[in-house]
Formats: C-alpha cells, sequence, structure tokens
C-alpha cells in the first residue's frame, strides 16, 4: 500500500518525498516548505495547459480521420490534403530565417562530433557503464565482437591469429587518423623509436603519460598505449599495448522509453540514480565471475602537454537526462483536487533538483563544466508544445534560483507535426535548444496514426525506403543548419538496434557523419568506441559546411502517406506481417509487464537480437491496428498469429529463471493484445496508456 505525504496541498507518495526531502533538496540552499510550495503552484499552473494542449492533439487528429474518411475511395489529393493541414493549424507558418541563440554549452555537444548512448534511468550498472563509456579500448571493441573479418575467439584462450588482426586493424586505421612520416607506417615502428618525430602533422599531438602519447584527429582523442611489459605490449614492435579511443561523448539517462516506470518506486529509483550521478557517487556492486566487484565513475583522464603543461580531459560523458514527454500522468504526485500530475511536468522539477548538486559543485566530480542542465524532451506535436516546454522551463529556473536557459533542451524530431513544422519548433526554443535528432521508430508510429484512415499502410519493413522517411531524414539536418545549429549543438540520428552485429553497424553506420549528423545512437560502450572511427574518417563541421545552404527538401515528399494503394496481399505476405509484429509486441511486453525491463536484447522472429524500447512497439502494435481497421487481416487472424508467436517468445526466453510463460488470460498476453485491437483508439498511437495500465496491475497482483 502506497503512503503519501502532505506537502502545500500535493499527495506525495512517501519514497518521493523522502528522497527530496532527505537527499535531493540538502546542500542546494533551498528551502524545503517553499520547494514544495512552488512546485504546487507550478503544478497548479501548468496541469491545465498542458491538458489543453493534449486535447488539441485529439482534435486536430478527429479533423484528420474525418478528411480522409470523407474521401474513402479517392485518390489522394496532395495539394488538397496540405491546405487542409494549413486551415485547421497542423501546419503553422515557417518563421523568418533565425538563428539559435544557445549559450554556455560543452564542447562534447556543441564542438566535438562523436557518439551518443542511451541508457535506462532504473539500470545504476548500465548508467555507470555508459557514463563510463567515454574511452574505449579499440582493441577490445575489435577482439570481443565480428568487427573483423577473422577468424572467432578461440572459447577459453587467447586467440593469437585473431589478435594479430585486431592488431593490424588499429594500426591501419592510426595509419589514416595519425599518419606518419619517414617511416613505413605505424606498423614499421620499433621500441627504440620517438613517435613524434615522425608525425606528419605535429600539432596532432596533444600530450604525453609515460611512455603513451595522445593524439588529436577531427576534434577526437586517440590514446596510444605504450607499455612493454603488456601481454600485448611486449610482443608488438613498437611496444603498443592498446589503442584507446575517445567515443561516448554524449549519454542520455533516460526516464522515458527505455525504463518501466509506473509508480513512486520506479521514478524514485530513476531519480536517485540520476541524483548519484550528478554528484558523481552512483555506484553498483554486483556478482562477477565468482566475486562482487564494484562499478563506480571514471575519473578525469591527465596527461602532459608537449610544453610541459597539465593536460586534463574529461573522463565521462556529458550527459543528459531524458524526460518523458507530455502525455502521461503519475500516481506519485497528486494534485490537490486528486488528479494525478502530469509527469513531465514532475520530470522537470526534479531532474533539475537533483542537478543542481552538480552545478553547485556538491559532488566530487562534474557533468558540465559550462553550468548547464540537459534535458531532452521527447514527443512534442509541433511548435506549440515546444513553447510549452519553454515556459515551464522558465518556471523551473526560477523556482530553483537558476539564470534563465541553464536548462537546456534538446527537440525530438520523432513525431509528424513537429518534422513538419521543425523550424517553427526551434524557434520556439532558440536560446536554451542543444539538440535535435531523428528518430525512424516513433516517427513511423506517428506517421501510421496519424493516417490511419487514409488505407492500409505499407509492411514496416518496406517504411524505410518509403519517400517520406528521405525527405524526414534530409530536412531535419537542413534545417537545424539553418537555424544555426552547427558549433551550438547536436544534429542527431537513432540508433542501431542490432548490439552483435558490428561489421554490419561499421559498413551502415558511416552515413549518419556523412548526413552532416554529429551524433548518432549506438547500444553499447563496445559499439560507441566502434563507431568513433567514423567521425575519424568524416569531419562532421566540414561536412555540414559542405551541405549548409543546400535546399530542403519538399514539405510535398515528407507528408506523402505510405499506403498500400491498390494492393493485393498474399495469404503468405500477410502471414508473415502478423508473425514478425506479434512477435516482437509480446517479446517485449512480457518483459516489460512481467519484469519491468523496459529496454532489452529482444530475439526478433529470426532470433537475431534487437534493442527494443516502446518506440519498436508503438510502431508494431500501430501496423497492425491499421490492417485490422481497413481489412487486410482479421481479428481471428491476428489471435492466431499471437498463439503462434507466444509459444516462440515461450521458447526464445527458455533460460531465463525469471520468465513466466504467454498464457491468454496472462496479464502480458493481454497487454500484448490490447496494443493491437485498441490501437485505433490509443492517444497519438503511444503505448504508454495500455503499458502503465497492466503494469500497475502485474505489480498489484504481486
Amino acid at each position: 500500500m502506497t503512503i503519501f505525504l502532505d506537502r502545500s496541498g500535493l499527495s506525495v507518495d512517501k519514497r518521493l518525498a523522502d528522497f527530496i526531502d532527505q537527499r535531493a533538496l540538502p546542500g542546494t540552499g533551498l528551502d524545503t516548505g517553499k520547494f514544495w510550495g512552488d512546485f504546487a503552484d507550478l503544478l497548479g499552473k501548468f496541469a491545465p495547459e498542458n491538458a489543453a494542449l493534449l486535447a488539441k492533439r485529439e482534435d486536430l487528429q478527429a479533423q484528420i480521420d474525418a478528411w480522409h474518411e470523407a474521401r474513402a475511395g479517392q485518390a489522394h489529393d496532395a495539394s488538397a490534403y496540405q491546405a487542409f493541414l494549413r486551415e485547421v493549424g497542423y501546419l503553422v507558418p515557417e518563421p523568418m530565417p533565425f538563428k539559435i541563440g544557445t549559450q554556455n554549452v560543452d564542447p562534447e555537444i556543441a564542438t566535438m562530433a562523436g557518439p551518443q548512448l542511451v541508457v535506462p534511468a532504473l539500470n545504476a550498472r548500465f548508467a555507470l557503464n555508459a557514463a563510463n563509456a567515454r574511452w574505449g579500448s579499440l582493441y577490445d571493441a575489435l577482439y570481443g565482437t565480428d568487427a573483423l573479418d577473422a577468424p572467432p575467439a578461440i572459447p577459453g584462450g587467447y586467440d593469437a591469429a585473431r589478435g594479430a588482426a585486431v592488431i593490424a586493424r588499429a594500426k591501419a586505421f592510426l595509419d589514416e587518423a595519425v599518419p606518419l612520416i619517414g617511416v613505413n607506417g605505424w606498423d614499421d615502428l620499433s621500441c627504440d623509436d620517438d613517435i613524434d618525430i615522425f608525425l606528419a602533422d605535429r600539432d596532432q599531438l596533444v600530450g604525453r603519460r609515460g611512455k603513451s602519447y595522445l593524439f588529436r584527429n577531427n576534434g577526437l582523442h586517440i590514446e596510444v598505449v605504450i607499455d612493454y611489459d603488456h601481454p600485448i605490449g611486449k610482443t608488438d614492435p613498437a611496444g603498443i599495448a592498446d589503442v584507446v579511443l575517445e567515443a561516448a561523448l554524449t549519454t542520455i539517462i533516460d526516464l522515458e522509453d527505455s525504463v518501466a516506470a509506473v509508480d513512486g518506486e520506479d521514478k524514485t529509483l530513476g531519480y536517485t540514480n540520476w541524483l548519484g550521478l550528478m554528484r558523481g557517487d552512483l555506484t553498483e556492486s554486483f556478482a562477477k565471475g565468482g566475486a562482487t566487484v564494484t562499478r563506480e565513475m571514471a575519473a578525469d583522464r591527465e596527461w602532459t602537454s608537449p610544453a610541459g603543461d597539465p593536460v586534463v580531459l574529461h573522463g565521462r560523458s556529458v550527459m543528459f537526462v531524458r524526460n518523458v514527454g507530455h502525455l502521461m500522468t503519475t500516481p506519485m504526485i497528486k494534485l490537490p483536487n486528486g488528479d494525478e500530475a502530469p509527469e513531465g511536468l514532475c520530470d522537470a522539477v526534479i531532474t533539475s533538483l537533483c542537478s543542481l548538486h552538480d552545478l553547485r559543485g556538491l559532488g566530487h566530480l562534474k557533468n558540465s563544466r559550462a553550468g548547464s542542465i540537459y534535458i531532452v524532451k521527447p514527443k512534442q506535436h509541433g511548435p506549440e508544445e515546444c513553447g510549452f516546454t519553454d515556459r515551464l522551463f522558465d518556471a523551473v529556473e526560477d523556482m530553483l534560483g537558476l539564470a534563465r536557459h541553464t536548462m537546456k533542451v534538446g527537440v525530438m524530431d520523432e513525431e509528424r507535426r513537429t518534422s513538419a513544422n521543425l523550424a517553427a519548433c526551434i524557434h520556439a526554443v532558440k536560446d536554451r535548444i542543444v539538440f535535435i535528432n531523428t528518430g525512424f521508430l516513433d516517427r513511423t508510429g506517428d506517421e501510421i496514426h496519424t493516417s490511419m484512415r487514409a488505407g492500409p499502410m505499407i509492411p514496416k519493413g518496406e517504411m524505410k525506403a518509403s519517400d517520406w522517411i528521405a525527405s524526414y531524414e534530409d530536412r531535419n539536418v537542413r534545417i537545424g543548419l539553418a537555424c544555426g545549429l552547427s558549433g551550438k549543438a547536436q544534429i542527431g540520428k537513432g540508433m542501431w538496434a542490432m548490439p552483435d552485429l558490428m561489421r554490419a553497424m561499421l559498413e551502415a553506420k558511416i552515413g549518419h557523419p556523412k548526413s552532416g549528423a554529429n551524433t548518432a545512437w549506438v547500444p553499447s560502450p563496445t559499439a560507441a568506441t566502434l563507431h568513433a572511427l567514423h567521425y575519424h574518417q568524416i569531419d562532421v563541421f566540414a561536412r555540414q559546411r559542405e551541405i549548409a545552404g543546400e535546399a530542403v527538401p519538399s514539405l510535398d515528399r515528407l507528408l506523402a502517406i505510405p499506403v498500400a494503394t491498390g494492393r493485393n496481399w498474399s495469404e503468405a505476405e500477410i502471414t508473415r506481417e502478423l508473425d514478425n509484429n506479434c512477435q516482437g509486441i509480446l517479446g517485449y511486453v512480457v518483459r516489460w509487464i512481467d519484469q519491468g525491463v523496459g529496454c532489452s536484447k529482444v530475439p526478433d522472429i529470426d532470433d537475431i537480437g534487437l534493442m527494443e524500447d516502446r518506440a519498436t512497439l508503438r510502431i508494431a502494435s500501430q501496423a497492425l491496428a491499421n490492417w485490422l481497421l481497413h481489412g487486410v487481416c482479421s481479428a481471428e487472424q491476428v489471435d492466431a498469429a499471437l498463439a503462434r508467436m507466444a509459444a516462440k517468445v515461450d521458447a526464445q526466453n527458455a533460460d531465463d529463471a525469471l520468465y513466466e510463460k504467454l498464457t491468454p488470460d496472462g496479464i502480458a498476453y493481454q497487454a500484448a493484445r490490447a496494443l493491437i485491437f485498441a490501437g485505433v483508439t490509443q492517444p497519438s498511437g503511444y503505448t504508454e496508456p495500455l503499458l502503465h495500465k497492466f503494469r500497475q496491475a502485474k505489480k498489484a497482483a504481486a
């Protein structure tokens, strides 16, 4: 039974109230009573406006649904459609040309280009791994994955042939990133050589630590570790024991899509971990190899410059925190009228309160040396909602005694109304924006839901080849550059979802820096180390200068609806698509509902491990809801596919001691089915309302 405490008329889950009173507030200089009074006032002011914005979403959707229904059976008229969207206010006028005014941004975000990690805030071990992934061993990343065309490692021992291939690949990288003259490349060096005298560009040498060297290329650092006593170093002609790359420049600590946080217990855990990260004192102990291992945050790294001066570099990723969007309310705080408080408002206040410990030096490690708080705000629909966030952040800054625009915002370009009005969205937060990015899965989920009644959509696997996707990706970069984000903010790209397929990632993901994006998401610290290679190959800021001024792809292409016009579906096609989506839904939902796991590597229908979160669930459930609505498949076919795929998911999880088998009367199975059959009526096609409902039921039954 949850215990609630009164705080200035708010009913607050005791676990959260105790955390704020005893952990988050002390040392900040804020008065406890005034904090709660200001918090209550903020909720009283912004909660009604939050509700009005959500009502506007539903009103616009109802008008779009009616427009499509009135034209059922007619050829789509793109110009009439766009005129209609302008008439109802879905499309707004473009702002006059402008440049963002964001200031006090850490270089990892503004002037450097490199990988970005996203990890669930509820898992301290994952959060620590990500924070410490600022530096990664290239030798380990190559040896332990399929990145090389080399024989697999021999279990239980060192594979010398594979090790030699790793070293050859690393030295080939050094030949490209830190070229030498006077010798035949890095493989031609010996222990007697002073490497710095062979540098083609002496300015690349940043520092020394012992016999090791620190270099810089395209703004990223490379440490060549020289250790003649190391098992690898003593076999290397130059004593090179490892090549360590600056990898995950930034990390998003996620309270949204990758977590299952449905009440005060879950949210307090997430806030506690964020506070520990902001103070630098988060630790996590776990059993490994028969011993207890304690993980903590990495210290800064120190070298000596060629001139003899100290060189200190950040030892950790610069961390964002991803708050939830505007949709959900939370049972952890109830308003005086008994309603649940909007969760996004609570996140803005509490995560920023925790970040005061960083800004005011209350811990022993720093996150932002520029004195900023970095918050990613997802699932915003259009500039009006972005403007709401801007004013909310103003109010939180006033409440916490912060200078204006201390709180920075990352706008995720993942909803159709946002990508169609992206310049206006950026303008709405122009003095605090530090991040835009594209996200294929949520954006596709919203594409399907917005045009739900336009007709049956093409299969999920064909979406990436759609014209609207190419326009969406290109518009995002070009609009961001036109608004002056280069050198001040990140322009990001989405996740590589297959953590076991690193060779394929190396082949494909170079497209992200080539596109002009100065960051992109990766699924693990190892992937961050490997993806860093791409930013040594591509000078992203030079690439941005090349494409700046290029024409922005037309809105017509972006608004092209991916309906399967006149398509005759074969039974085999329908069955394959049903099985694919049902397997993905069940495989993700069973962990979310039964175990409270919001993001994990889930085997797909072909047994390939994919990093799944709510965004993947949204597209799969909306795709099936759309097909049901238009009669491509029947309810009986969907239920049959769910039954078939439940057996497959059970088999895929046979080795999980915590796994509960899927049964039609089980809560997880019911949740998966509801996501499909009630998908048409879910707000914007989001999965959160149903997931939270069924997870809360599961926790209550435990």
